[in-house]
């Protein structure tokens, strides 16, 4: 069972016949996950300069190249394609070697891969906000493709997590 299959069909009979404009709160949910985005495309861009692990170095260009960007560039074609203008994003960041810069002036791998999972799980959350506040069904389609992309690329992370024995796990609750 391939899981993006089961939620196109799931949406699909209702994606046919003349679309409604988008209300504020669909453009908004759309407008501000591109520009959260192109803030973490960002982010991993610094993550994979700083980076010493080269398994972490691969999770971070994976993750960029085969969910953030396609995900960055299927929203800035949504909101062309609505009129929507797209939010000022800053420049891509060079790839580089920033072994030199002290240990206490950046983040180590562990803080690296424990970023990644936190954003991972922060735009899940912000996607399913999207879909639950979505009218139109390509709108709760788009959101539902992230949500279980980003899901997905977590669970990558997670288990990287765990092999280093990194993840944080609260408490254990006893009563």
């Amino acid at each position: 069972m391939n899981l993006f299959e089961v939620i196109h069909d799931t949406f699909e009979p209702f994606l046919d016949g003349e679309k409604k404009p988008l209300n504020v709160m669909e453009v908004s949910n759309l407008w501000f996950f591109l520009l959260g985005t192109e803030t973490t495309l960002r982010n991993q861009e610094l993550g994979y300069n700083l980076a010493q692990d080269e398994e972490l170095k691969r999770i971070i260009l994976d993750s960029k190249e085969n969910l953030h960007i396609p995900i960055r560039d299927e929203l800035r074609e949504f909101l062309k394609k609505e009129g929507v203008p797209l939010p000022q994003c800053t420049p891509e960041k060079p790839v580089g070697d920033f072994r030199d810069i002290p240990e206490g002036a950046k983040l180590n791998d562990e803080e690296l891969a424990n970023l990644l999972s936190y954003n991972l799980a922060a735009g899940v959350t912000y996607a399913a906000r999207g879909l639950t506040e979505s009218i139109r069904a390509d709108v709760g389609l788009l959101f539902s493709k992230i949500i279980m992309k980003k899901t997905l690329s977590g669970l990558q992370v997670k288990q990287y997590l765990e092999q280093k024995e990194w993840l944080r796990v609260p408490p254990y609750y006893k009563s």
